[in-house]
């Protein structure tokens, strides 16, 4: 009788024992698991005001700095800085924009290479395109076939513009954020067409690579960098050509040694 009711406390006494173990395990697991929770919540936490961090940053960023005046000069939004110029090339991608392209990546310098639709139709060319637009450029519209757009009806300039943007899109997966009529010649159809598909019109201030006696590398990066028409908000008129592939590195030093900024064309304005 003894030895059975000893039996039974003995049990007791350890079941008592492994329940109470076995609650302190139960408590210690959800403790654990709680803690677990919390860490992921502030992890989390952490995570949103990162990224809430980067959005905020991200949008001031987007905000521009720059517009283009009536003269097509860049002018600054605010504080932005005044002493700065514009690279921009037109006739894009003919036989020279990658090599141009290239030596400006190498140099870190940003520009805008305006594209005419007739370079833009073999496989080659659409894929040099990606290669610019890919390294970083902004792409510009200079219509399908380099046509005075004073010489076109609506319809036939329309052609001209929206054909550029369609085959840009397919390439580069966007269209272009900058127009530029060729010669110069807008008229206020094609401004207002370029204005209503999101693009910023702009012409230049000055340019001379077009000039026989600049179609050397050394004459045309001398005339680039030392002209009195060089000034704050330059915008500098360039072409898709062998003699200004050679010069683009020394008009990108020059420019800075004067004290120039190059404008990220992702801070100029567009239309709202």
């Amino acid at each position: 009788m003894l030895i059975c009711l000893s039996s039974i406390l003995i049990s007791g006494c350890a079941s008592s024992e492994q329940t109470k173990s076995e609650s302190e395990q139960t408590e210690s697991t959800k403790s654990a698991s709680s803690g677990q929770e919390q860490t992921k919540e502030n992890a989390q936490e952490e995570n949103d005001e990162q990224q809430e961090a980067e959005e905020k940053q991200a949008e001031e960023q987007q905000e521009p700095q720059y517009k283009v005046s009536e003269v097509s000069s860049i002018v600054p939004i605010d504080d932005a800085n005044s002493q700065v110029a514009l690279l921009t090339f037109d006739d894009a991608p003919d036989k020279h924009a990658l090599e141009i392209a290239e030596s400006l990546k190498e140099a870190d310098a940003p520009a805008i290479f305006f594209v005419n639709g007739h370079f833009l139709t073999t496989d080659e060319e659409k894929e040099t395109l990606k290669k610019i637009h890919d390294m970083g450029f902004a792409i510009g519209n200079h219509t399908y076939s380099h046509a005075n757009l004073n010489d076109l009806t609506e319809e036939e300039a329309k052609e001209e513009i929206i054909k550029v943007n369609k085959q840009v899109e397919e390439i580069i997966g966007e269209k272009p954020e900058f127009f530029r009529a060729p010669f110069g010649e807008n008229t206020d159809y094609s401004r207002q067409l370029a204005e209503d598909e999101g693009m910023t019109v702009m012409n230049w201030t000055y340019g001379y690579d077009w000039e026989s006696q600049y179609q050397d590398s050394d004459a045309l990066a001398d005339i680039m960098v030392n002209t009195e028409l060089l000034g704050n908000g330059a915008n500098l008129l360039m072409h898709d050509r062998e003699w200004t592939a050679a010069a683009v590195p020394d008009i990108v030093t020059g420019l800075r040694d004067k004290g120039y900024e190059l404008v990220d064309p992702v801070t100029i304005e567009r239309p709202s």
